[in-house]
């Protein structure tokens, strides 16, 4: 079965401000007739400039935004026909996890199992696990998260995330900002879930030698259309110039990712 079905699927905003004669602007397309499939259990990497999509692709696959025209299934389900199907089969860790900052670790988790309809004691259970997994010392579950550093509160997103074993993982920037020991904890711990759960993955990043290690394939956006769909070896070998994933995206979007990771740090 297919992950994700996307079939030309066409996303336009219209910019907030109104011209100086009080005229409404013209939409501008974030996302251009992408049309791509992704197989069960692939890890799918999305590299592209800010602004080129990436994240507006996540929000449609996840439901929070919907297709101006186009179709796209998540396990053969419709985002637009059947949005409650596809929300019990993700779930999304993005760059600026959404938490209740005042309360601990474990007290946002205890409301999201909740809300899942998970009982208390085996959501604590499976979140103690996962937060160990990923480094987090167990004295820092009853902290406020906003006592916590930002590496530590995106471990909890992840724990949160993987509470209800989706099936598919929407990884939105997920080491962005990192020290570079939880982001190798976190990196480790995807691949973790590949292993052993079979878990489909679409990982958006900056990060040339996390989308090398992590993903099976990778889409490369600009200006809201995919320019390049392939493994990272091929894309490597097409467009890098001998240098590696990272020639390969300078060649196809004109700019440098470590200046876009710079940015989103």
């Amino acid at each position: 079965m297919l992950a994700i079905e996307c079939v030309d699927v066409f996303k336009s905003f219209r910019p907030e401000r109104e011209s100086l004669l009080g005229r409404k602007k013209p939409k501008v397309a974030a996302l251009q007739d992408i049309s791509f499939t992704m197989p069960e259990s692939e890890c799918l990497g999305i590299l592209g400039p800010n602004g080129s999509g990436k994240s507006t692709l996540i929000r449609l696959i996840c439901t929070l935004l919907l297709p101006d025209r186009g179709e796209l299934k998540v396990f053969g389900r419709d985002v637009v026909k059947a949005p409650q199907e596809v929300r019990r089969l993700i779930h999304r860790v993005s760059v600026e996890a959404s938490f209740f900052k005042k309360l601990s670790a474990q007290e946002n988790l205890d409301y999201a199992a909740g809300l899942y309809g998970l009982s208390r004691g085996a959501a604590r259970s499976r979140a103690q696990e996962i937060l160990e997994r990923l480094g987090l010392p167990r004295a820092k579950y009853r902290a406020p998260l906003e006592e916590m550093s930002r590496g530590q509160q995106q471990k909890v997103a992840i724990a949160r995330a993987l509470l209800t074993s989706p099936t598919l993982l929407l990884l939105d920037e997920p080491t962005t900002g990192l020290d570079p020991r939880s982001r190798r904890d976190v990196q480790q711990f995807i691949e973790e879930i590949r292993h052993d759960y079979g878990a489909s993955i679409v990982l958006c990043t900056h990060d040339m030698q996390e989308a090398q290690r992590l993903c099976d394939r990778v889409a490369v956006l600009r200006d809201g259309r995919f320019i390049a769909l392939d493994t990272p070896t091929e894309l490597a070998v097409r467009h890098g110039g001998g240098g590696g994933l990272e020639g390969a995206f300078l060649a196809l979007t004109g700019e440098d990712p470590h200046e876009e990771e710079e940015m989103n740090a």
